[in-house]
């Protein structure tokens, strides 16, 4: 075997879970290979270099082998190398996640705590009664 499609490739590197995925993210212009977008078709080989994204990663692994298979992980690394930009890329993307806020601390309003809650009726039992006062 001396060529494979791209998204069965992408299928046996465990890079997506699915072969269907795969192609929906190739379909999605989120893979290139050799700098060009693919189609699920597009046959690759030893050599070619392959940019994807997953999320928001961005990895650039160039095919050291093929499979038609999937296997278990460590076999499935053994099909590509990633580039030393890519892993640098990543590591910086992860540091900065790590050191980002946490989102749900900047919602300032939402649904209210038992507590927040307790302390609103508080204040309009105070404020508002039946009486005529």
């Amino acid at each position: 075997m001396n060529s494979l499609r791209i998204d069965k490739w992408l299928w046996a590197a465990r890079f997506y879970k699915t072969r269907s995925i795969a192609s929906d993210e190739i379909g999605k212009n989120r893979v290139q290979v050799n700098g060009q977008d693919a189609k699920p078709s597009k046959e690759v080989k030893p050599g070619d270099t392959v940019r994807l994204r997953q999320g928001a990663i961005q990895r650039t692994v160039v095919v050291q082998g093929l499979s038609g298979v999937r296997g278990p992980a460590p076999v499935a690394q053994l099909l590509y190398t990633e580039t030393p930009e890519s892993i640098q890329a990543r590591a910086e993307a992860a540091e900065q996640h790590r050191l980002a806020r946490e989102p749900a601390l900047s919602i300032e309003q939402g649904r209210p705590t038992k507590r927040d809650r307790r302390q609103i009726e508080r204040t309009w039992d105070d404020r508002w009664s039946a009486g005529i006062d």
